[in-house]
């Protein structure tokens, strides 16, 4: 008879290798977490829970709450009764669905094989689905503060899941059998080194830092950088056609992020697409600020960054007007050159489009949560103390925005299942912080989230000129996504209503990044789109019409009419303006600055996996 196949047990010689690293890194990863000791990026607020106790109260004394949780969750208790009455008997037809199978969580089938465990999972869906509900039915608190207790109490049921813990994930424990605790194991040396490069915060990496280069194998379209001063690079395109539009395109990325997402590899690329439609495109590469850029402005950030790009361009390419695209911040920045430009009478665009882009902020959706008047407070106090806004704490709070998918589904994969992060290049952009000047995020915090000046006719004033959006008149495109966490599409729907020309408002499917980044080789997501605006986004819905594939192509269609005739092709780096260095430039090339160096054997540190696997390919967008 043959032999049973033994499983793997517990490699000692692995152990004892964990040991001697740990020890190595000891030191290192003590010294880190001393740093933290007592202090928290996000301060310590006694009104939160202040605001718990005040939700509490209204839900135990409101009969109406009480009753309809009591009611709904006896309902759902029954029918999970129910259903595991039937399946001990043997039946499966008509057993009742807890939401499990939409839920990334709990899609491995060993959640289905023991019934301890797949009760518990059915107990705790319905537990987040009824606590989630009671909490968004109490009546008579103030919404600002009502809509922070809901985010927190979701971040609390979220942290809590079964799926997130070894002794309540079946899944974990199989994995942990099979592989002897192997898992365990690498799992404790990926959260020492993610501390230890964290500088004693815990970073959790989600891709492989190493399996990318910009330039080599992310950010690839060719061109070269031809302008650049203190706060931007200028990034002229190589054209792909012979002719080209007479009126180039310019592009101003979000200044928290880079603008690299928009040229992520060449069959996403909306910067290789623009060039294959015959267009000349320039892109906006905003610099990495770190301390000595402190005193740079938001209105710095208008004049070096935009009006002197313009004029670039303009003797560059011999035309006095752009199609110039702002994508998030870049398009609320955007939005304020164009009504400067208006207040001087100056005519330097010939449409514009804005990408994701608020300027009424009475809405900034969950991230109104952190910008509360005293945290903001906090916040610009604590910049301006080092000179910026390190990118790493922005990235946590837009992670915290969707935790299940970019927090603890890489905390399980991590240090529960001790895999190593996959490449992956979005993710590589998504983990790639920019900073942010003192004076510049101080400005825009306090003028745009806690005082809504940018939408008030003259709420703000750049360089003497009252900022005035209702004086826009160009030809504008607004491109919202459904599923944005970021910038809700209803708050952008406010600042198209606010321009004076003529405006097409188009809403795409899925979110801020794959929504926007969304080519026509995908045939993905489809959009929304009306010749109208009425007077609340919700009209606009019901009067929409829907189109199947890329918004990219119905774009194009919008903007041919004002991008003038054909000409030759430009071939950047000729006449005034030379090749300074190769796209992307140096600029997109800084990354934020650890106060750790990682030691050799740290994962960051290990050889990368060569290209990317299939799956992730096809996860990309």
């Amino acid at each position: 008879m043959a032999d049973d196949k033994k499983k793997p047990g517990l490699d000692l010689n692995k152990l004892s290798e964990l040991m001697v690293k740990f020890s190595d890194k000891q030191k290192n990863v003590v010294a880190a977490m001393s740093k933290q000791a007592g202090h928290n990026d996000y301060k310590k607020d006694g009104k939160l829970l202040a605001d718990f106790g005040e939700v509490a109260l209204k839900m135990a004394t409101d009969p109406e709450v009480v009753a309809s949780t009591q009611k709904s969750l006896v309902a759902d208790y029954t029918a999970l009764a129910e259903k595991f009455t039937k399946k001990f008997m043997g039946t499966n037809e008509g057993l009742p669905v807890f939401s499990a199978d939409i839920d990334k969580r709990f899609r491995s089938s060993e959640w289905e094989k023991n019934p301890f465990f797949e009760f518990l999972r059915d107990s705790y869906l319905i537990s987040a689905k009824n606590i989630n509900k009671s909490v968004a039915s109490v009546k008579g608190i103030e919404p600002k503060k009502k809509k922070r207790v809901e985010f927190y109490t979701k971040q609390m049921i979220n942290a809590m899941s079964p799926s997130n813990f070894l002794s309540t994930n079946p899944e974990l424990l199989k994995l942990t059998a099979d592989s002897g605790g192997q898992n365990i194991i690498e799992g404790f040396d990926n959260f020492l080194n993610d501390v230890s490069c964290g500088d004693g915060n815990l970073d959790i990496s989600m891709t492989d830092q190493h399996a990318f280069k910009l330039g080599g194998n992310i950010a690839t379209t060719p061109g070269v950088v031809i302008f650049q001063n203190d706060i931007v690079q200028l990034v002229q395109y190589k054209p792909t056609t012979n002719e080209v539009f007479e009126i180039p395109v310019v592009i101003s990325p979000p200044f928290i992020n880079k603008f690299y997402i928009l040229d992520i590899n060449e069959k996403t690329s909306m910067v290789k697409w623009l060039l294959d439609q015959g267009y000349t495109v320039f892109v906006i590469s905003w610099i990495n600020p770190d301390k000595t850029h402190a005193d740079k402005t938001y209105e710095d950030y208008m004049l070096r960054g935009h009006i002197e790009v313009l004029d670039v361009i303009s003797h560059i390419t011999k035309q006095t007007k752009v199609s110039a695209i702002g994508y998030c911040t870049g398009g609320t920045l955007l939005a304020t050159t164009a009504a400067y430009l208006a207040a001087k009478g100056e005519d330097r665009f010939a449409s514009l489009t804005y990408m994701a882009t608020m300027m009424d902020f009475s809405d900034p959706g969950e991230l109104g949560i952190f910008l509360e008047e005293s945290q903001v407070k906090s916040i610009i106090s604590d910049i301006e103390e080092v000179g910026y806004l390190d990118g790493r704490h922005l990235a946590k709070t837009f992670n915290m925005l969707k935790p299940n998918d970019l927090v603890w589904s890489y905390a399980v994969d991590n240090y529960l299942k001790g895999k190593e992060p996959v490449p992956f290049d979005i993710l590589f952009w998504n983990s790639d912080s920019t900073n942010l000047p003192a004076s510049m995020y101080s400005f825009y915090l306090q003028n745009m989230y806690i005082e809504n000046k940018l939408i008030e006719p003259g709420g703000i004033t750049m360089d003497g000129v009252p900022i005035d959006i209702r004086k826009i008149k160009t030809p504008s495109y607004f491109l919202t996504t459904e599923d944005d966490h970021i910038v809700l599409w209803h708050a952008s729907y406010k600042g198209a209503k606010a321009h004076s020309g003529k405006v097409k408002f188009v809403l795409g499917g899925s979110g801020h990044v794959a929504g926007v980044v969304n080519p026509p080789s995908k045939n993905k997501y489809g959009y929304r789109y009306a010749e109208t605006l009425p007077e609340s986004s919700e009209e606009w819905l019901e009067s929409a019409n829907w189109e199947e594939g890329s918004w990219w192509l119905d774009w194009h269609d919008w903007n041919i009419p004002y991008a003038g005739e054909q000409v030759k092709k430009r071939i950047p780096g000729r006449g005034k303006y030379k090749k300074l260095e190769e796209a992307p430039g140096s600029y997109v090339m800084k990354t934020v600055e650890k106060k750790v160096k990682c030691r050799e054997n740290c994962s960051c540190q290990k050889a990368s996996r060569k290209g990317i696997t299939k799956k992730y390919k096809d996860r990309l967008l």
